[in-house]
């Protein structure tokens, strides 16, 4: 696999199977921000693991900002206390799901974009308005932001063997096509 990969930024959904009144968490939760004329939901800052937790009324929530899905899954159950402890009831009954994962990496050497645009499917380049190749492939289903650099960031991973396959098969495909050694 590519070297240095690092994961970037984990998103999680989790459906509480439980209603929350935004209006209440709001008011109780030091670091909650509700402004409903402009989002319908509650954005919930939490501290420990750094992350962010978007709250609707439905009991639905996304979880966004860690650099783990441990560190998600952690976040989610840190906002869930900090609701318990304020007195909303919440069910033990949590469906969580991994919604994107997002990583950067380093193919090791430079990459002639040129190429990859003409020799690649499912590529859009316009080096006017983004200096990388976007590239999706469907096995697995991902988007490769591809650099001259050599440097990628990869989106749309479902988990870390999800990230790593999509790796292998974008390196396979570039030295396919003679860009990649």
């Amino acid at each position: 696999m590519a070297k240095d990969t690092k994961i970037t930024n984990c998103v999680v959904s989790c459906d509480t199977h439980s209603k929350f009144v935004l209006e209440q968490l709001a008011a109780k939760l030091p670091d909650a921000e509700y402004a409903p004329e402009s989002f319908p939901g509650l954005v919930y800052r939490v501290k420990e693991p750094k992350a962010s937790v978007l709250v609707f009324s439905t009991g639905k929530m996304i979880c966004s900002g860690t650099k783990s899905l441990e560190q998600a899954k952690q976040a989610v159950k840190a906002a869930l206390v900090n609701f318990r402890e304020i007195g909303m009831e919440i069910s033990d009954r949590l469906n969580t799901e991994v919604v994107n994962i997002v990583a950067s990496s380093d193919l090791g050497s430079p990459i002639e974009l040129n190429n990859v645009i003409f020799n690649l499917d499912n590529c859009e380049y316009e080096p006017e308005q983004f200096p990388g190749v976007v590239h999706r492939i469907d096995t697995p289903k991902t988007v490769f932001l591809i650099f001259s650099s050599g440097k990628i960031v990869i989106t749309g991973a479902k988990s870390v063997k999800h990230l790593e396959d999509a790796i292998l098969e974008l390196e396979k495909e570039l030295r396919e096509i003679k860009v990649l050694k």
